[in-house]
């Protein structure tokens, strides 16, 4: 339910020519009210008008907006008209000094976009995709910066007295670039310093090259970088080696995620031992990180030489289809980032054999700390799943639990909710098709919804008896995604 100020705020913003007229006379203290009625009905002109005369230094969208900024995906009409408000009121302030009260009143010096969830445009075309939202924080940086280099053409031409400096605004946000932004991302963040600046706190880059990675890096102003995210692009060991000296300036960096890097020591190479050498060496040299993915990195027996030379414990590991042997396992459950751990995900193993016995004393090791369990598509069984709930259970801060796709039958999938019902944080499990109930072949897929619904809809009862329906059980991965590491 509203309250009866944001109600009167939705009022005003339903007619844009008072809105403009009172904007003159409206407290301070009603304009995040104001911003976020805006935001929320998509009233794109109030936003506009409301960002150009922004009485305050600092505009942030994770204060302002709060848990629909983290959980509802971002209108990309509603963050456009924000970006461009910020254009226009540097354009004015580039050309003429400010002259009415209105615009005098602006005194927006940082604008925080980050931690805008990703949309998927083609499941929400209303969403803005971080992607999208990259580019269009590009170009702006690249139009003001255009336009400032045209008002000093002219003034000089003129032979005008230099204009009074422009403020300056900085724009917080997170960055995804891929092939085709890379050539306007890297031109705004190399632009001259101009009125508009683009700080990044979390980078993700995907498909590049190393040159183009590298060039990415170094462009990016060392402060405030918290996540580094390189995925899907075929670096290699030697790729790795000349992308992660780059990091060393980020004295913020706590999560460096790698997966699908192209490293496999199965098949040993001319250079290899050097490689995981330097690529140790280069994760000593992050003296914050404290969230590490190598997934998809064929790492069998290295797992000691790789995280040994890591100065602080890390608190989020993710290594899936990391092909680990027992030796890895034990070397993590004797390490001191065990009892450190709040996310691990061993995704991709198989725990039918002589990984069980491993993972259960690591379970045990972290039981203290961890919140966020990942074991999908690990072959684990019913007999193996058995072996591993006393372990699970003493997990007593545990809250999610993924289980997706491994070969488990409905009575296990019970048993498992019965017992862990008992842990008092747990929010989400994420659980297989039972494997009793997979349909033979050729049978209707409604006859396989039909189980899987009946299903549902029985560990639905067990928990209402149980008192905790406030978890979730789902066999979906996309609709129940796992909240990110900084949230947690």
């Amino acid at each position: 339910m509203h309250s009866l100020l944001f109600l009167c705020a939705r009022r005003l913003l339903s007619h844009r020519p008072a809105l403009r007229r009172a904007l003159a006379l409206v407290p301070a203290e009603l304009y995040p009210v104001l911003f976020r009625a805006a935001f929320r009905d998509g009233r794109t002109l109030a936003l506009r008008d409301l960002v150009g005369t922004w009485p305050f230094p600092l505009l942030s969208f994770p204060r302002l907006l709060g848990r629909r900024h983290r959980e509802e995906k971002p209108d990309k009409l509603c963050v456009q008209a924000v970006i461009l408000a910020v254009v226009a009121h540097l354009r004015r302030a580039l050309e003429e000094p400010p002259r009415g009260a209105s615009e005098s009143r602006c005194r927006l010096r940082v604008l925080d976009m980050t931690g805008l969830r990703d949309a998927d445009s083609d499941r929400a075309p209303e969403g803005m995709s971080l992607w999208s939202g990259t580019v269009a924080l590009a170009k702006a940086c690249l139009e003001v910066s255009k336009h400032q280099t045209a008002c000093l053409d002219r003034r000089s031409k003129r032979r005008k007295a230099p204009a009074a400096a422009a403020p300056l605004l900085e724009i917080r946000a997170d960055l995804f670039v891929n092939g085709t932004s890379f050539a306007v991302v890297r031109d705004a963040l190399r632009a001259p310093a101009g009125p508009l600046r683009l700080r990044c706190r979390d980078f993700h880059a995907e498909e590049l090259s190393v040159a183009g990675t590298v060039a990415l890096l170094e462009s990016l102003d060392a402060a405030g970088v918290r996540r580094v995210d390189l995925r899907f692009n075929n670096l290699g060991l030697p790729g790795l080696c000349a992308v992660l000296p780059r990091l060393a300036r980020f004295a913020d960096l706590l999560s460096l995620k790698l997966p699908y890097s192209n490293v496999d020591v199965r098949r040993p190479a001319p250079g290899t031992d050097a490689g995981l050498r330097c690529l140790a060496a280069q994760l000593g040299r992050l003296p914050r990180l404290k969230e590490l993915d190598l997934g998809s990195s064929r790492i069998s027996g290295k797992l000691r030489q790789l995280l040994g030379e890591l100065r602080v414990p890390l608190e989020s590991l993710e290594l899936p289809f990391c092909y680990l042997l027992p030796c890895d396992l034990a070397f993590l459950s004797q390490s001191f980032h065990a009892p450190a751990l709040r996310k691990l995900d061993l995704s991709g193993h198989d725990f039918s054999r002589d990984l069980l016995q491993p993972l259960r004393r690591l379970l045990d090791e972290t039981s203290a700390s961890l919140l966020h369990l990942d074991l999908m598509e690990c072959r684990l069984t019913d007999a193996g799943l058995e072996a591993l709930l006393p372990a699970l259970c003493r997990c007593s801060r545990l809250r999610c639990l993924g289980l997706f796709g491994n070969p488990l039958t409905a009575p296990a999938l019970k048993d498992l909710l019965r017992k862990t019902v008992l842990l008092p944080d747990l929010r989400l499990v994420v659980y297989p098709s039972p494997a009793d109930r997979e349909p033979p072949p050729f049978a209707e897929d409604a006859a396989d919804g039909e189980r899987c619904a009946a299903l549902s809809a029985e560990l639905r009862r067990m928990l209402a008896d149980s008192g905790r329906s406030d978890v979730v059980w789902t066999a979906s991965l996309c609709r129940h995604a796992a909240p990110d590491y900084f949230a947690a």
